[in-house]
């Protein structure tokens, strides 16, 4: 059997200034870092015993996240830049208001962008699909996952085998510190135990 538990990065900077998170290399605030402590310690407590393996966006605001989670665990994570949330292009170091004000496109299906350079929700699917499948195939019976909620929500679509194209209609979504947990059975069928859990930030 195979465990994965994803966890949404916990309070950034980025949620209590009215900017834009995306790319912005974001540190969490002072709440945000206690947060991460709190899971850290209620995972420690409740997966004693169990060994697991972490990978986490490279961004701060995860990378943060991860490392604080990964201190009760006795754990360090493994960065990777396909954990990243979606980049948004011009509006990046931008304010909220400005990419209200300066949006080149609404967003209605999964191969809209917001601005010329910025990440549709496909890209982002096709930036992650390599990482998944290399996380699905590997033996760690144990996986951490910290991430973004953009990301997170195309992850989970993708754990529960549907195409990108379910994106136009639905979506999984995950609060900032929300803890999922999920996992492989030995006949291959997978299972979502829990979604977005905030209990863990308590």
């Amino acid at each position: 059997m195979k465990t994965i538990i994803t966890i949404q990065h916990t309070q950034s900077i980025h949620h209590t200034n009215g900017m834009v998170g995306s790319w912005t290399d974001w540190n969490l605030s002072d709440l945000g870092k206690e947060q991460a402590r709190r899971i850290g310690e209620k995972m420690a407590k409740e997966f004693a015993g169990w060994n697991f393996t972490m990978y986490s966006s490279d961004l701060k605001r995860a990378k943060q996240t991860a490392e604080l989670i990964g201190e009760q665990l006795g754990i360090n994570p493994v960065l990777t830049t396909e954990l990243r949330e979606r980049n948004l292009g011009k509006c990046v170091g931008k304010s909220v208001q400005w990419l209200r004000d300066n949006i080149e496109c609404q967003e209605k299906t999964i191969d809209d962008r917001m601005f010329s350079d910025a990440e549709s929700r496909r890209d982002v699917w096709n930036r992650l699909l390599p990482f998944f499948q290399t996380i699905m195939d590997s033996p760690a019976e144990n996986i951490i996952l910290v991430s973004h909620g953009d990301l997170l929500s195309v992850f989970h679509t993708m754990f529960l085998g549907l195409d990108v194209e379910t994106l136009n209609n639905a979506e999984i979504f995950g609060l900032a510190g929300g803890v999922s947990r999920m996992f492989i059975n030995d006949e291959g069928k997978r299972f979502i135990k829990k979604i977005s859990d905030m209990s863990y930030i308590q």
